[in-house]
């Protein structure tokens, strides 16, 4: 081989050496699997940081992916670090006797659409007088029985409804009266003896707060003894009841609140995980693009080439080669080199078996394979 040209090769190698990341031309990504071939061990700033070499690709991908799935499983182990129990409501201690809920069928009602006659308004009064009387008695049942002849004759009487109905608080019958003391207000919305009537029904069944707003209202419209007494013992377990529904609707809010936090931060983090992976994507894929090496060699060929021009290139090829080889890439290596003939080449092969030029090989000099194709061909 040219004694010449191998020590210009050598000159070259020995700035690969110095500068290794000369090798980090896409293009040529073909020798360097050559040389790994061969067993030959490059710099790591032989490869770009960006492109790398396959394996170093498929394992920054991979990680990547791992990374987003590690991202993911941080925010499900804080999720659930951060669930909740659910609420139990406390029981409250209420003061009051109720009575179980009565289910007798539901007794018999005026026809409000049926015209009341006088003669028919006597008649109901002289049934309700009989009423009474039973009532005073403590015949309650003949009392119901006087009172709905009273209510079905004149069913447009208000204090009709509300009679009986007391009548059934006194039997223990809550629910009966309070259908007639509903019928009584849907008669007269100020009947204070229906607002007492279920109103004091209401706290029978333990309904304290409903209860408490019909004996205000009954209060308002006829006060009365009765109805202060029976205030004394719904109010404290209305109160109550208030003070622990505000409480829990306070905890079960703040509860809801603190999920909808949860949910938003999880979103976001999702979000900037797919940002971060989809924009390793976009860089992982854009290093893949083919591209020249920018500035070409760096410092030129000092000496120049042999039986060329004596000097070399006047001032060396400072930043390279701009505009490169006519084909060529910009600032690049040439376009028009068939690579594919290096490895075929008979002096090319010949020059392997020199001990130093295997020696550069080892150490990653791949551009040597290229100028020994170049000075022999």
């Amino acid at each position: 081989m040219d004694a010449e040209k191998l020590s210009e090769l050598k000159k070259f190698i020995d700035q690969c050496k110095s500068n290794p990341s000369i090798l980090t031309d896409p293009s040529l990504s073909f020798f360097r699997d050559y040389l790994e071939s061969l067993g030959a061990k490059l710099p790591s700033s032989a490869y770009s940081h960006e492109a790398g070499d396959p394996k170093s690709k498929s394992y920054v991908v991979e990680e990547s992916d791992e990374e987003v799935a590690d991202e993911g499983e941080k925010i499900n182990v804080e999720e659930e670090e951060e669930e909740e129990d659910e609420i139990i409501e406390s029981d409250i201690e209420l003061e009051g006797d109720t009575v179980e809920p009565d289910n007798d069928p539901p007794q018999k009602m005026g026809d409000p659409s049926v015209e009341v006659t006088d003669e028919n308004r006597d008649a109901s009064q002289s049934a309700k007088a009989k009423a009474m009387d039973a009532i005073s008695e403590g015949k309650l049942e003949e009392a119901i029985e006087n009172l709905t002849e009273a209510i079905l004759l004149n069913p447009t009487s208000a204090i009709m409804y509300g009679t009986r109905a007391s009548v059934y608080i006194k039997m223990k019958k809550p629910n009966a009266a309070i259908r007639d003391a509903n019928a009584a207000l849907e008669i007269n919305p100020d009947s204070a003896k229906g607002y007492k009537s279920r109103g004091i029904a209401r706290a029978m069944l333990g309904q304290w707060e409903d209860a408490a707003k019909d004996l205000h209202l009954a209060s308002k419209l006829d006060y009365d003894e009765e109805i202060y007494n029976v205030l004394k013992k719904v109010e404290p377990n209305a109160h109550l009841i208030e003070e622990h529904r505000r409480k829990y609707d306070r905890l079960h809010k703040e509860r809801e609140d603190r999920k909808i936090e949860r949910e938003r931060r999880r979103r976001r983090a999702q979000a900037q995980a797919a940002y971060e992976k989809a924009k390793k994507q976009e860089q992982s894929s854009s290093s893949r693009k083919p591209g020249g090496m920018p500035g070409g060699f760096p410092g030129g060929m000092p000496g120049g080439f042999p039986g060329g021009m004596p000097e070399g290139m006047p001032g060396g090829m400072p930043g390279g080669m701009p505009g490169g080889f006519p084909g060529s890439m910009p600032g690049g290596m040439p376009g028009n080199v068939d690579f594919s003939k290096i490895l075929n080449d008979p002096e090319l092969m010949a020059a392997f078996s020199d001990p130093e030029v295997m020696a550069a090989l080892q150490d990653g000099s791949l551009f040597a394979l290229l100028f020994i194709f170049l000075f022999l061909s």
